[in-house]
């Protein structure tokens, strides 16, 4: 386990619209376009092989701008393909806030960063003692049927909280600003807070009518 010490303060960076990473998670990836290749070639030289999750958005006169708040995994398993693809597999490690981005001759994108303010993200599995289970699970369940969605209900039910709600945060058919918003919530109580939130939006179909029971 990494220790706040241990974390850079210079990090690449890896805009990707709509891939959530939350700390204690994974996050499989597939690179093929050459800079982030060539990132992920860089990244393995270092001694803690981080890469930032990070969101892109649509700042003033559509110019594409990242979000503050990311997300940082450390790169656990990779394979390579014939054609010289990537496949890898991120474990999340500490959100971080751009302090600002950095630059140079490197064809990706990389950001000097803080850490302040996400110490929770370096211990143990958060709990969530409000969590009602199977209320939450039933909500859940009326969320897969109106999207189509299937899922091991038993593996769903017997998952520890924070991986319950994380994965599902990751997983979720959401838009990248929905997923921004689980990413900033401050505890696991307020991401689960957020998530049923967006999944009773959904079930309105997008309005402020009530859900149909």
């Amino acid at each position: 386990m990494l220790s706040a010490s241990d974390l850079p303060d210079t990090i690449p960076l890896f805009p990707l619209p709509g891939a959530l990473l939350l700390p204690r998670a994974r996050l499989p990836l597939h690179l093929f376009e050459p800079r982030y290749l060539q990132m992920f070639e860089d990244c393995l030289k270092t001694q803690h092989r981080l890469v930032g999750m990070i969101q892109p958005h649509d700042g003033p006169g559509g110019k594409a701008q990242l979000h503050a708040i990311g997300c940082a995994g450390r790169v656990t398993q990779f394979s390579e393909t014939e054609d010289g693809r990537y496949m890898i597999t991120l474990a999340g490690i500490s959100r971080f806030r751009i302090r600002q981005e950095v630059t140079g001759f490197s064809p990706y994108r990389r950001a000097e960063v803080s850490w302040d303010g996400f110490e929770r993200d370096l211990g143990y599995a958060e709990t969530d003692d409000a969590l009602d289970r199977e209320k939450f699970l039933n909500l859940l369940g009326r969320f897969f049927d109106a999207q189509d969605l299937k899922t091991d209900w038993d593996s769903l039910k017997d998952a520890d909280t924070e991986l319950l709600i994380n994965s599902l945060s990751m997983l979720c058919p959401f838009e990248p600003e929905e997923r921004q918003a689980l990413l900033e919530a401050p505890s696991l109580s307020t991401r689960r807070e957020t998530l049923v939130t967006l999944i009773e939006f959904a079930l309105r179909g997008g309005s402020g009518e009530e859900v149909v029971q």
